[in-house]
């Protein structure tokens, strides 16, 4: 009797049918997408794969039928597959149905499998389309998770940074000088406070001035390396924290020069702006244990010294001269803007 496989295709296309010495004698269509049918039969089903049954015994001797069996191929992927062997009456012929149980999507994946691979009552199919919807749904909700990591970095850069002149603010500025008190890194910090300034507002008006102070943080930027800062914490208040930077000397030179950019004229429609700038220079080595207001306060004291000097200069904070001084106390005259 000649038995013919065809109808069992739509029903078990993960199958092959091996006679009772264990030899392969046919190979179904989704099972030959994992493994050449010409390297299958003829092959003895022990050298195809390893068989475990459903006492998870070693395999060695005939499959047994009826029971659930555990199998891995020999060579290739290893893929774990999951099946039940059954004897043809009268023809010496046994079927072996597969599937590939939990392993379905590493399955489907390492073959480039379609819901064509299965048959159309496999609950496998169903479980592809879960999990289709799944990485739809994973995917989505990735993008969103994009999207939202992203708008929160774009309002976290809002919130410290300045609107006008892309300079960080005051906010950024207190984080960092809390960051770097925190580690014990030296730094410096340069409070510059424009003179003139309210003149240009006066006279040319608010745009004008604006165009002024974003020159101004254009100035500070190309005169400060990348690890300094350089923040806006007022009208035109600028205060500089630089990093590691505590040679006298050498801020000094800094502040000179930029103030002698700032004198340059700011060009604004058919008019030259002009302004200056003074500045307080003050570095964690003045003190024991250094903090951020006592820093910027001792700053301020010698912008304000440069301010009294005749402004346009730079001050390095000295304690003899300084100490005991408040800001408060600096003749009016010297404060800059309400003499501007």
């Amino acid at each position: 009797m000649r038995f013919d496989p065809t109808p069992l295709i739509a029903f078990m296309p993960m199958s092959l049918m091996y006679d009772d010495a264990g030899t392969i004698r046919y190979v179904a269509p989704t099972l030959a997408k994992l493994r050449d049918p010409e390297t299958l039969i003829g092959a003895h089903i022990s050298d195809v794969f390893s068989v475990r049954d459903n006492g998870r015994g070693n395999g060695e001797g005939p499959i047994p039928v009826g029971t659930k069996l555990y199998l891995n191929f020999l060579s290739g992927i290893s893929t774990p597959l999951k099946g039940m062997a059954a004897a043809i009456p009268g023809i010496g012929l046994n079927l072996l149905n597969l599937s590939f149980g939990i392993s379905i999507v590493d399955a489907v994946a390492d073959y480039r499998l379609t819901s064509g691979d299965f048959a159309h009552t496999d609950l496998a199919i169903e479980m592809l389309y879960l999990v289709e919807a799944k990485s739809a749904v994973l995917e989505e909700t990735k993008q969103l998770n994009a999207r939202l990591q992203g708008a929160k970095v774009a309002a976290e850069e809002q919130a410290y940074t300045d609107t006008l002149t892309g300079l960080r603010n005051r906010r950024a500025m207190d984080h960092v000088m809390e960051r770097m008190l925190r580690s014990g890194v030296p730094f410096a910090i340069m409070h510059l406070d424009l003179d003139y300034f309210k003149s240009v507002n006066d006279t040319l008006g608010h745009v004008a001035g604006d165009t002024v102070l974003q020159r101004v943080a254009k100035i500070l930027l190309e005169e400060t390396r990348g690890d300094d800062m350089v923040a806006r914490v007022g009208g035109d208040e600028f205060i500089l924290i630089l990093n590691k930077f505590m040679e006298h000397e050498g801020l000094m030179r800094t502040g000179e020069r930029i103030i002698a950019r700032l004198q340059e004229p700011i060009p604004y429609q058919d008019e030259l702006c002009r302004i200056s700038g003074s500045v307080g220079i003050t570095t964690t080595e003045f003190y024991d244990a250094p903090n951020a207001d006592a820093m910027i306060h001792d700053a301020d004291l010698a912008l304000y010294s440069s301010k009294y000097e005749g402004r346009a200069q730079a001050t390095m904070f000295d304690p003899k001269v300084h100490q005991g001084c408040v800001s408060d106390h600096v003749p009016q005259h010297a404060r800059g803007e309400s003499a501007a």
